[in-house]
């Protein structure tokens, strides 16, 4: 059941990235006068997307005290690398972000430590 928890812990951390990103590119770009930039930030913390992804994030802080409260976090934890392999490929797909022989080297590392991390 640990890695279950670990799994939601990933799932909610990478949907919560994504919808922000999303939302943010839909308001634009944060305007420089501060005033306008906190009117830009509120309305983005109203945008019911945004805040379905601080829900997420809760929830996967949730999940994350389950997992830990089973396994060990020095072998938990390299688990959660697999959050930036899935918002790397997710958002080449979805947004058309580049992803370059340096990244995909990056994650062959993250890959490797994941491996080598979550023995013993």
């Amino acid at each position: 059941m640990s890695y279950v928890y670990i799994a939601l812990t990933i799932a909610f951390t990478v949907y919560g990235q994504l919808i922000i990103k999303w939302q943010v590119m839909n308001a634009g770009t944060m305007p420089e006068p501060p005033l306008q930039k906190m009117r830009f930030l509120a309305l983005l913390f109203l945008n019911p997307w945004v805040i379905s992804a601080l829900v997420a994030a809760l929830l996967a802080s949730v999940a994350w005290m389950a997992a830990i409260s089973k396994v060990q976090l020095s072998h938990a934890y390299p688990f959660m690398s697999a959050a930036f392999i899935l918002v790397l490929v997710l958002s080449g797909v979805i947004f058309q972000e580049p992803i370059t022989v340096p990244k995909m080297l990056g994650l062959g590392l993250i890959v490797l430590g994941i491996v080598v991390g979550s023995q013993g």
